[in-house]
């Protein structure tokens, strides 16, 4: 019995030594944590931000290519191996997952066009699209795993709030370096080097007469590429890239950093950048990756047909057991998916749907082709056919604030010359894996009738809002200008009809 005795002595001995040290950490950690409630909460969230990636569970993500631990690129883990997620539809709804899954206070703002550099891995998500009140990023809806038509620069990001930071204020959005156009008094050279042509290489600029340097391409993308194009007189940007292939800094080191075009800018003197007189902001991720552009005198130029639009818009209640092939490619609102998760009789309830026909005309010089290679189409079951873009337009539904309340996602696209002005041949079909583009002078036609031809406002209150269409929306396949690729119309929407009117061309 004593030697019983004995052995709880020791083992309370050692439960209160292990209290002792666990509070004197807590207090040592008090130092930078004013109160032992932060200290648990920190606990609580550095528990909750790792052990599902130290345990390599599916569905664990991590930041990647930041300067601290709560920015940086996304990877998820996905058959324990991680891999990135593109920006396609890359918005604030799913870098607040992002950041609470971390276990981090919130999100301060989401990155795109691999802002923290390159994806180093393959792409395991592609086209989320999340509530924003999911706790896992791998609840929202994606393409499937592995699916996706991203190249490396499309890595999606966030940066999330600083730990500890206090929320009483609104946090501002953006801890970053002001970005100003360049004085008018300073003249800014620009040439291509390392080109195998012309038309094609490293940019490099000089400012008011100084020395040649390269630029970082953080967020480098078609919109810089074709003002540097314009500039230089060598037509539009066909590719706008991330890439030491023809040469990198340790050839011309960096002299602008942060450059931000809208694209129609005349200069680069025009656009934004971070003040040339300091050095640059060091560029993200591996140093090596300077701005590159190769340009063409031939690109397309989609122009949304708002007339038809107009003309075709209209209600249907549609039941739910006729949306299978829709519901398949998310086309429809997350609240019919927990409809049918809960409701046995799910076949026979209705969605009201606004539908519409899409007309779009190539008015360019040469053909619109798909970003994938033909061997990358997918094929689909419930169409018949390939499709080689996952995502060609946008039906998005604003209120006149500006907030989305409803969106359409037609998730894959088969293109083709449905229409021509006369004397045109048509050249491409979907059918029989038939070649898919649009060629100069036709438009690509998919009428109201078809699946995912809609925006789902089950949901939606009667009322004014903002209809906005909008085709090659993520600027995945250049063309000569992206001004003209939507159309924002007024949508009345009543309990019997909806109208739509006022439409004007913009961009997505």
């Amino acid at each position: 019995m004593s030697s019983l005795l004995q052995i709880r002595s020791q083992r309370r001995l050692s439960l209160l030594i292990f209290i002792v040290f666990v509070f004197k950490g807590l207090f040592v950690t008090g130092a930078v944590q004013r109160t032992l409630e932060e200290a648990r909460l920190e606990r609580q969230r550095l528990v909750q931000k790792y052990i599902k990636t130290l345990n390599k569970e599916e569905g664990a993500i991590r930041l990647v290519g930041g300067e601290t631990g709560y920015e940086g690129n996304i990877e998820v883990l996905h058959n324990n191996k991680w891999g990135a997620i593109c920006d396609d539809e890359w918005d604030e709804l799913e870098g607040r997952v992002v950041c609470r899954q971390l276990g981090y206070p919130g999100l301060k703002r989401v990155t795109h066009d691999g802002y923290f550099g390159l994806a180093r891995r393959r792409f395991w998500m592609d086209n989320m699209y999340c509530e924003g009140n999911e706790q896992e990023l791998t609840d929202c809806h994606f393409e499937g795993w592995g699916t996706n038509d991203c190249e490396a620069n499309e890595a999606a990001g966030v940066v999330c709030e600083r730990p500890g930071t206090e929320r009483t204020t609104k946090a501002p959005l953006l801890p970053q370096l002001p970005k100003f156009t360049l004085p008018h008094a300073y003249r800014i050279d620009l040439r291509l080097r390392g080109g195998r042509r012309a038309n094609e290489g490293r940019v490099e600029v000089r400012i008011d007469n100084g020395r040649w340097g390269t630029i970082c391409s953080d967020g480098w993308s078609l919109l810089e590429a074709n003002v540097v194009c314009r500039q230089l007189v060598l037509g539009f940007a066909r590719d706008a890239l991330q890439t030491d292939y023809f040469g990198g800094l340790d050839m011309a080191p960096a002299v602008l950093s942060g450059t931000e075009c809208y694209g129609n800018e005349t200069t680069l003197a025009q656009c934004l950048h971070h003040d040339h007189l300091r050095p640059p902001a060091e560029c993200h991720g591996e140093r090596n990756h300077v701005a590159v552009v190769v340009c063409d005198h031939l690109a397309p130029d989609l122009v949304v047909d708002f007339f038809e639009l107009e003309r075709t818009a209209h209600l249907e209640d549609r039941p739910m057991a006729l949306m299978q092939c829709a519901m398949e490619e998310n086309c429809v609102a997350n609240e019919a998916y927990d409809i049918q998760r809960d409701d046995p009789n799910w076949r026979y309830v209705t969605r009201r749907l606004l539908k519409f026909t899409a007309s779009t005309l190539n008015a360019g010089n040469t053909d619109f082709r798909p970003f994938k290679e033909k061997h990358l189409w997918e094929w689909h079951m419930c169409h018949m056919h390939f499709h080689s873009m996952e995502v060609f337009a946008t039906f998005d539904v604003y209120d006149l604030l500006g907030s989305k309340v409803a969106q359409g996602h037609k998730a894959s696209f088969c293109l083709e010359d449905n229409q021509c002005l006369s004397g045109v041949p048509k050249k491409y079909n979907c059918a029989n894996f038939g070649d898919q583009g649009i060629s100069v002078n036709c438009s690509d036609i998919y009428l109201y009738n078809l699946d995912c031809q809609w925006v789902d406002i089950s949901e939606l209150d009667t009322g004014s809002y903002i209809l906005k269409i909008s085709v090659n929306p993520e600027f995945k396949v250049a063309e000569m200008s992206f001004d003209n690729n939507a159309a924002v119309c007024n949508l009345l929407y009543t309990d019997t009809y909806a109208r739509v009117d006022g439409c004007r061309l913009a961009r997505p």
